[in-house]
């Protein structure tokens, strides 16, 4: 937390408005800046009521300060370069330093000051999606605010009326500021810490992008053909694992700011979802699942109880949304002769390679690729390659870990007699000539 005074009066906004001059640029907050690329440790409270924080797959959430009886945060909007996984940068806009922005963590009833400062080339302004708030602090440019002109800080106040998952992100010139990664999670902790408390809380925001091979900046116009699908602005494998202790209860908040809905798989274990950005689902009206859709432009949020031990892949169940890079204009070449093929590609392109005609497994192939993209398929586990991309992780189940420990616990080590194996069934009787049958074909009597 900061310990800089500051000098802005906590009477509350008619709406959100701009600060500026000597006296009012004192009173704003520092505003933390980010350019690792891995999960940070919580942030835990260090005043007010208790709570379990969350982590941000690939994130991390803002730190704030008080300021009497307000929680005070400050969000710069600004050009950034996010690395989608090792070997791919892409020029984004986000906040303070990433894209998506940190996690903004609070209180049930806590009274909340967002300070908003607008480093992009064009004006912009923040909604907070899914929460109940005073309508001038809406953040719709031009209908409930003017919109934040460059090098010009607004300011954000009101009070966290309902615990949940929430999201933020831009309602001034929106199709381009969200295709370009302006977007964050917000979380509102119940004020009692015994409700719904869990052991271990993760959260990341859904979003996509159309980035063409050897290029560094997403094509705002497109609405269908994407090519990148990420959690956090990141792809497999750069996606952070999910390290989990064996016996905990694990909540997983997914927010959706893409273009389509994204059906979200666990492996090895049942879940229920409990919560969306409108709020708590009883438990009475809670069912069982492995799989729950998460639409666009909502919160999805589920808990499970982690009883199972392994690697568990945890993914986005649309099998396009888990490659990378992946061209949709390639015919289905599955039976065709390779051989006849390659002779024919050879003579167009000597340095080509005919494939396909067998499948799309890639782990053993290396072609060479334009700079800055990824392979469509990749990974390696310990049995050999995963080839998977996009929207794929893995929950990491293991004993022993300690509370706040969220390191990569490396490969489960499988017990004796656990995993699958190859078994060679036995030759086939040779076929024999019966006493007394007709004569075998082709042979002579």
């Amino acid at each position: 937390m900061f310990s800089r005074r500051g000098f802005l009066g906590s009477a509350a906004l008619a709406g959100a408005s701009v600060v500026s001059g000597r006296a009012q640029a004192a009173s704003i907050p520092e505003a933390p800046h980010m350019d690792k690329v891995v999960m940070q440790p919580p942030l835990h409270p260090v005043s007010g009521p208790d709570y379990r924080p969350v982590v941000t797959l690939n994130g991390w959430s803002l730190p704030f300060r008080m300021n009497g009886d307000w929680k005070e945060f400050h969000l710069v909007a600004e050009p950034v370069v996010r690395e989608f996984a090792e070997g791919m940068k892409v020029n984004l806009w986000g906040y303070n330093g990433q894209s998506p922005g940190p996690t903004i963590e609070a209180v049930e009833g806590d009274k909340v000051r967002i300070f908003v400062t607008n480093r992009l080339p064009e004006y912009t302004t923040v909604h907070w999606h899914g929460m109940i708030i005073p309508s001038g602090m809406d953040g719709v440019g031009g209908l409930t605010q003017p919109h934040i002109q460059p090098g010009k800080t607004f300011v954000y106040e009101f009070e966290m009326r309902k615990s949940g998952t929430f999201m933020y992100h831009p309602h001034s010139d929106e199709m381009v500021q969200m295709a370009m990664g302006m977007m964050g999670m917000v979380v509102v902790h119940p004020r009692d810490p015994s409700f719904r408390a869990v052991d271990r809380d993760f959260v990341f925001v859904m979003s996509t992008y159309r980035v063409d091979p050897g290029t560094y900046l997403p094509k705002v116009n497109e609405m269908t053909d994407f090519n990148m699908w990420t959690w956090n602005a990141r792809v497999f494998p750069g996606i952070d694992p999910l390290p989990v202790r064996l016996g905990d209860k694990v909540r997983v908040r997914i927010g959706n700011l893409s273009m389509t809905n994204h059906p979200i798989h666990l492996h090895g274990h049942s879940f229920a979802v409990t919560c969306t950005d409108g709020g708590w689902i009883p438990e009475s009206a809670q069912y069982p699942e492995t799989t729950t859709d998460v639409p666009v432009g909502a919160v999805r949020v589920f808990d499970v109880l982690a009883d199972n031990p392994g690697d568990w892949a945890f993914h986005c169940h649309k099998s396009h949304h888990t490659m990378n890079a992946m061209g949709h204009d390639m015919r289905n070449m599955i039976g065709v002769s390779r051989k006849d093929l390659a002779k024919a590609v050879g003579k167009l392109a000597p340095d080509g390679m005919a494939m396909g005609s067998t499948g799309m497994a890639m782990g053993n192939m290396e072609m060479p690729a334009p700079d800055n993209t990824l392979p469509m398929m990749t990974g390696t586990g310990q049995f050999g390659p995963i080839e998977m991309g996009g929207m794929f992780t893995v929950m990491k189940i293991r004993e022993g870990l300690a509370r706040d420990d969220y390191r990569d616990p490396g490969p489960y080590q499988f017990p004796q007699g656990t995993v699958a194996y190859e078994v060679t069934p036995p030759a086939p009787e040779p076929v024999r000539q019966q006493p007394g049958g007709p004569p075998m074909k082709n042979m002579k009597m």
